[in-house]
C-alpha cells in the first residue's frame, strides 16, 4: 500500500520515535495505527534490534518487525555522530511529538534533552519510555520489561505456588508501557491545545509503574491488612467457578460462572439444577469456601464430552466460557476474522501476513494499517530531502560518510 493511504484521528500529528526493542516502538505503532506520521530513526547498517527479534522467522528475517514498524517511515541516522544527532535535532524541531526509550540521561549526553529540543519547538511532547523511570534512585539502571514485571510485582503471582513464577510468554511490561506512553501522548495534545501558551511537556513513562498501574487491589490490600496476594495457579482464590477444565478430546475450556444468576445456568447446563440451590454452592462467598470440590465436579463434567459440543451447551445457556487457542486457533476464528482482530497485510518479505489488527474501533475516524514496517532505510532520502531540504548531492554525501 502506499504511504499516502494512512489516514485516522491522527493524521498530519508528525512523530519521531528514536530508540529499539519493544516499548517505545510499540508506543509509535498505536500512534501510527491511528494515522500520525511517525518516523522512525534507525542506526545505518543494522537498524533497530527488533528487526532481528522473534521466536519463529522466516529465511532469517524477523515476523515481529512488520508489525511493529507497521504505519511508520524509516530513516536511518546515525546519532552517535555530531551530524546524525544534528539531523535528528531538526527533524524533531518541526515535529509535535519525540518517543524514546534510551536509558535516562543519554538524550542530555547527546545535547539532545528536553529543554534543548523544546528551545526549537516549544509545543514538542517529548514521551520518555524507561525501565524506572526519569527520576529516583534507580533511574540509571538499564531495565528490560522482563525485570520490571518481576520489580514491580507482576511475575510474583503468575504461575503455581510449588514451582518458580514464569512469565506469561510475552513482553506484557514493554506494551504496558507503550499503551501508557500513547495514552501520555494523547493526554499532552489535549493540554497542549488547551493551553493559551500552546506548550509541550514531558511525558515520563516508567516500565515498573505502568506494571504496577494494572494490579488491580495487590497493592490496597497488603496495605489495609497486610494480606501478600501470592501464586494461585489457574484459579482465583475465592472466585469459582472460573476456571480450566478439561474435555474429553484432550483440550482445555476455560468458563468463569462465578456470578450467582450465570451458575445457575451453568448448573442447568450441566443437568444438575440443584446444585444452584445448595448451601454449599448457592452464593459467591460459598463457591469460594468450596471452591476446589466444585472445580472438581466441573472438571468431572466437562472431561465427558468435547470441546465443540461443550461451547454448543455453554453458549445456548448464556454461560461464558472459551477454548484455549494457540496462534492457530486464534487466526482461524472467524469473530476475531469479522471484527478484523486478526487482518491480512501483504509485505514485500513474505507476501500476505495475518497480524492483529488496531484497536480499539473507532466508529467515525478508525485506524488502520496501510502498510507492513517498511525496510531499513527506506525513506531516508525522500523524509530529508522533504523536511530539510536537502539536495541529493547531499544525501550521497551524508551516505557515503556512514551518517545515514
Amino acid at each position: 500500500m502506499s504511504r499516502e493511504e494512512s489516514a485516522g484521528p491522527l493524521k498530519g500529528l508528525k512523530v519521531i520515535e528514536m530508540g529499539s526493542f519493544i516499548a517505545g516502538p510499540f508506543c509509535g505503532q498505536l500512534l501510527a495505527d491511528f494515522g500520525a506520521d511517525v518516523v522512525k530513526l534507525e542506526p545505518p547498517g543494522t537498524g533497530d534490534a527488533m528487526r532481528q527479534w522473534g521466536v519463529a522467522k522466516r529465511d532469517g528475517k524477523s515476523l515481529w518487525w512488520p508489525v511493529i514498524a507497521r504505519n511508520k517511515q524509516s530513516v536511518t541516522v546515525d546519532l552517535r555522530q555530531p551530524e546524525g544527532r544534528e539531523l535528528a535535532r531538526r527533524l524533531i524541531a518541526d515535529a509535535d511529538v519525540l518517543v524514546e526509550n534510551f536509558r535516562p540521561g543519554t538524550l542530555e549526553e547527546w545535547g539532545l534533552g528536553p529543554e534543548r529540543l523544546k528551545a526549537d519547538n516549544p509545543g514538542l511532547i517529548v514521551t520518555r519510555v524507561s525501565g524506572f523511570g526519569q527520576t529516583g534512585p534507580y533511574a540509571k539502571r538499564a531495565g528490560f520489561g522482563s525485570v520490571a514485571e518481576a520489580m514491580a510485582g507482576m511475575r510474583g503471582l503468575a504461575g503455581f505456588p510449588d514451582r518458580p513464577p514464569p512469565r506469561v510468554g510475552l513482553s506484557i511490561g514493554d506494551s504496558l508501557a507503550g499503551a501508557f506512553g500513547a495514552m501520555g501522548v494523547l493526554l499532552a495534545l489535549r493540554a497542549r491545545d488547551a493551553s493559551k501558551a500552546h506548550e509541550g511537556q514531558v511525558v515520563d513513562v516508567a516500565i515498573t509503574e505502568s506494571v504496577l498501574a494494572v494490579l488491580e487491589s495487590v497493592v490496597s490490600e497488603f496495605s489495609g491488612t497486610g494480606a501478600v496476594r501470592g501464586r494461585t495457579g489457574s484459579i482465583l482464590p475465592g472466585v469459582a467457578p472460573s476456571n480450566l477444565y478439561p474435555t474429553a478430546d484432550d483440550t482445555w475450556i476455560l468458563i468463569g460462572a462465578n456470578a450467582d444468576g450465570i451458575f445457575r445456568r451453568l448448573a442447568e447446563a450441566m443437568g444438575e439444577p440443584e446444585l444452584a440451590q445448595s448451601e454449599r454452592y448457592a452464593t459467591h462467598g460459598a463457591r469460594g469456601r468450596h471452591q476446589h470440590e466444585l472445580d472438581e465436579r466441573i472438571a468431572a463434567w466437562t472431561a465427558q464430552h468435547s470441546l465443540d459440543h461443550l461451547m454448543t451447551l455453554l453458549e445456548g445457556h448464556g454461560v461464558p466460557a472459551g477454548p484455549v487457542n494457540d496462534a492457530a486457533g486464534v487466526v482461524a476464528d472467524p469473530h476475531f476474522r469479522a471484527r478484523e482482530a486478526v487482518i491480512a497485510v501483504e509485505t514485500s518479505d513474505f507476501g500476505t501476513l495475518a497480524m492483529q489488527g488496531v484497536a480499539p474501533h473507532l466508529s467515525e475516524t478508525p485506524g488502520r494499517v496501510a502498510w507492513a514496517g517498511p525496510g531499513l532505510g527506506a525513506d531516508t532520502d525522500r523524509v530529508l530531502g522533504e523536511r530539510l531540504g536537502l539536495a541529493a548531492a547531499e544525501l550521497a554525501d551524508l551516505h557515503q560518510r556512514g551518517i545515514i
